[in-house]
């Protein structure tokens, strides 16, 4: 359940877990403009810079982020990119944020935008997007303590806010501030409303250079301060940031588009490469896959991974697409063939915002017995990724070209990275080059990746006149997969498949593929099969297919080939059957991890992405993947 607020009579918030107000009797907007913003300097301080970080330990409800981003909006000298990264233990409601900024009528659209993302506040981080990916709040639910252990970057300002240190010690404590200060540069300001001997000893022992200032009448004073330890501070980041300049993306899927379109709201200037004529040319030219988050009894890295990868997707889907055409957020139902729950036994209601236990009326417009074990998907749908893929290219400061063969990369000590084609002439150069061009990534560099292809052929027909009852409304996968009616140019068409052949590189159409993918509907919606079934027969089933990339352990491989002998050389590539989950994903990491930027995932997971596994990797044989 969400955080229980009450409302007291006067319209302010009140915690009854930890007895204090959210905000003070003053009104929490004069507080945050002056304690916070004012405070740490703003918006003076991050006039002309490329980008902005600020940290913040106690989202509450939003206020302090909301008077930063209008601030933010409002500064004609604002930084390119506004992260906000917050801490908060026990998140509120998103209704709850919203009445909270109801007050304020100069916040409330931009409230609005903040409730549109707060569902689904599971512990760890969750990555929400505003302004067209300039605005980032990286919400990071858990003790703070411990979720900043799982992120490295450098903040340049600090906003210290919670409840009362009486009534809330643990978030003024040595622990708490000696996991601040690993996220501070020399220099970083810092401010807070409370004076509390306690937290002042604790800050300065941490190596802030700390002062009392006046503070709004009735309370006689704030915090100010500045990060100025007597030792030389460890750098959060392993990498030194960079900065914008020009950029090389090899392969023009949805991994390459993503990576393009992050790095060029970044400020750099990116020529995309393909070998094929149009951009999606392989297997990111799918006519519609179903995007869907994994789910297993002990919520896994991958099951977790798969969340942050969705949200993502669907950001970049509600930014650049309009919602019908070439994307559904419909929900997707989910068959367990094997009898399981899939879901945690101790699931809590934010998992249900994601996903949750199908109900007999879901089951029943599936054509399936009200007993069939089935997980319903709520933030999950269908996508044509070529359609995702032309929207990310069409961005400013991306340039695109095909019908290009990359033969070999090179780069002298000084230079910039060269890249050569067949005939051994240089056809472009550039600073860095992100490699995002599936199984011919590993060709590009020294001593290969272990890669996999892994062919796959999707059936598709158009629906018949008076069919409705043999489709379900949604799509249902868990033993290959239907898509009921995706919209195409002579029609409505439904498609099922897809298949899973590995080693296999072609994109021949296979009559045998046709025959298994109606095999696997039948197992997996029998009525309707037997409506589909009628194509297949009669011949007018048509089919697709490509070959997908996959690493070994079936993750993606996102980052740095080799960061201190291949310098300025990134992998976004191998993303298996998952590329609609894990492509944008992917491409924003690689941006942030370039940057020295807060992550969109944690620790655990950025490292389980790691190319640098590559090498552990080679010798292993790859598991059995299920289709989906």
């Amino acid at each position: 359940m969400p955080e229980v607020i009450e409302w007291l009579a006067d319209g302010t918030p009140y915690s009854p877990r930890f007895g204090d107000r959210y905000r003070s009797e003053l009104g929490g907007l004069a507080q945050s403009r002056e304690v916070f913003l004012h405070g740490c300097g703003l918006p003076a301080a991050w006039a002309g810079q490329p980008q902005w970080c600020i940290l913040e330990t106690g989202f509450g409800l939003g206020l302090n982020f909301l008077v930063t981003w209008q601030a933010w909006k409002a500064d004609p000298a604002r930084p390119r990119l506004l992260h906000f990264v917050a801490t908060e233990a026990h998140p509120a409601g998103a209704a709850d944020m919203l009445r909270a900024a109801a007050a304020h009528p100069e916040l409330l659209p931009l409230a609005e935008q903040l409730q549109a993302q707060c569902w689904g506040l599971l512990p760890g981080a969750h990555r929400l997007v505003f302004e067209s990916g300039q605005v980032l709040l990286t919400l990071c639910i858990g003790d703070t303590r411990a979720v900043l252990r799982e992120q490295a970057f450098e903040a340049d300002t600090v906003y210290l806010d919670g409840f009362s240190p009486a009534k809330n010690p643990g978030m003024w404590d040595l622990p708490t501030f000696k996991a601040v200060a690993r996220c501070c540069r020399r220099g970083t300001r810092v401010a807070s409303w409370t004076v509390a001997r306690s937290v002042l000893d604790g800050l300065v022992q941490v190596g802030f250079a700390i002062r009392k200032t006046p503070g709004l009448p009735p309370k006689r004073d704030n915090l100010q301060g500045e990060f100025n330890p007597g030792w030389e501070p460890r750098q959060a980041s392993h990498f030194t940031p960079v900065q914008p300049s020009t950029c090389i993306v090899i392969g023009a899927g949805l991994a390459g588009a993503a990576s393009a379109a992050s790095l060029a709201r970044r400020g750099w200037l990116v020529t995309v490469l393909d070998a094929h004529d149009t951009p999606a040319g392989g297997a990111s030219g799918l006519p519609a896959g179903v995007l869907v988050p994994h789910v297993s009894p002990d919520d896994s890295l991958l099951s977790r991974l798969s969340r942050c990868g969705v949200r993502a997707t669907l950001q970049q889907l509600r930014a650049l697409l309009p919602e019908g055409g070439g994307w559904l957020a419909s929900g997707v139902l989910e068959r367990r063939l094997d009898g399981s729950g899939g879901l945690p036994p101790d699931w809590p209601q934010a998992g249900r915002d994601w996903s949750e236990p199908a109900n007999a009326e879901q089951l029943e417009q599936a054509g399936l017995d009200a007993a069939s074990a089935a997980t319903w998907h709520h933030q999950a749908g269908w996508i044509k990724p070529a359609r995702l893929v032309q929207a990310l290219l069409a961005q400013s400061g991306i340039s695109w070209r095909g019908g290009v063969r990359v033969a070999r990369l090179a780069r002298d000590t000084a230079g910039p990275w060269q890249v050569f084609d067949t005939q051994k002439q240089v056809i472009a150069q550039a600073d860095l080059v992100v490699l995002a061009a599936a199984n011919a990534s590993g060709l590009l560099v020294d001593g290969g990746l272990p890669l996999q292809a892994i062919r796959g052929q999707v059936s598709w027909g158009l629906r018949r006149a008076g069919d409705n009852s043999a489709f379900p409304p949604f799509p249902v996968n868990g033993h290959g997969s239907l898509l009921p009616a995706v919209p195409v140019d002579d029609g409505v068409a439904w498609m099922a498949g897809a298949g899973f052949q590995r080693d296999r590189d072609d994109c021949r159409l296979d009559p045998a593929d046709q025959q298994a993918n109606l095999d696997r509907l039948q197992t997996l919606l029998p009525h309707t099969a037997q409506q589909v079934a009628l194509d297949f027969h009669d011949g007018t089933a048509r089919a697709w297919a490509g070959v997908r990339c996959a690493s070994p352990d079936r993750l993606p491989l996102v980052g740095p080939v080799h960061p201190l002998r291949q310098p300025g050389l990134w992998l976004n590539t191998a993303m298996g059957s998952r590329g609609l989950t894990f492509a944008v994903l992917g491409g924003e990491l690689l941006a942030a991890r370039l940057h020295g930027e807060p992550s969109p995932v944690d620790k655990r997971m950025q490292q389980a992405l790691a190319p640098q596994r590559a090498s552990l990797l080679k010798q292993r044989v790859a598991p059995a993947d299920p289709v989906v």
